[in-house]
């Protein structure tokens, strides 16, 4: 049997019920759409240093790869890195449990007080705050890779920047399918890695004049 998969950090694996309570806890605080449930996941793992940035930024990616709810796949993906199918199963029950309680539970009561003045108002500030996490949230994950670009030489950075620009016009204006536009920035990925090569660190003690 092969042992279970554990994080590239310097952190203790964490035992079940770390992972459970964690998932629990993102679960119980989800509102206002995936934004804020990303957002959570993230903050848990950055925080407790189970991933590196570039480590969820990844993981996050090959979640949108394949067909389904993108932060069940990224849940599975991290639980399962850090203890292996017992962690998977933790880490996806915390997580659904308080969600489906407590939807069940806001649908009976929002039904009853959504016709007031002072929840129209509460609602109209949700999408606002929603969109403004999302560009946070980009910000962020877009951070260090854009840095490591930068270190790599500019004709990279700019290229990923075109990319980048490219891909979420091509989501927002042109309708195109998900899956097309990340065939498309993955093949550009690979065809800018191999027409622009990655700029050389300076060896210690030498003079970079």
């Amino acid at each position: 049997m092969n042992p279970p998969s554990t994080p590239a950090s310097s952190y203790p694996r964490p035992s079940l019920w770390q992972i459970f309570i964690t998932w629990l806890t993102v679960g119980g605080q989800s509102f206002g759409g995936g934004s804020s449930t990303f957002f959570l996941i993230h903050q848990a793992c950055i925080a407790r240093g189970w991933l590196t940035e570039e480590e969820f930024v990844r993981t996050w990616a090959l979640a949108q790869i394949s067909p389904g709810i993108n932060l069940i796949k990224l849940t599975v993906l991290v639980a399962h890195r850090l203890r292996g199918w017992p962690g998977l199963l933790a880490a996806v029950a915390g997580l659904l449990l308080p969600s489906a309680g407590v939807t069940v539970l806001m649908t009976a009561g929002f039904s009853a007080i959504r016709s007031q003045p002072l929840v129209k108002a509460a609602m109209r500030g949700i999408l606002p705050a929603t969109i403004g996490l999302s560009l946070a949230m980009a910000y962020q994950m877009a951070q260090p890779l854009f840095t490591r670009a930068y270190r790599e030489g500019l004709p990279r950075l700019g290229a990923h920047l075109v990319i980048t620009t490219t891909s979420a016009l091509m989501l927002a204006l042109g309708g195109v399918s998900p899956v097309l536009v990340l065939a498309i920035a993955g093949a550009a990925t690979m065809l800018t890695l191999a027409a622009l090569p990655a700029r050389q660190a300076p060896a210690a003690g030498e003079d970079t004049r």
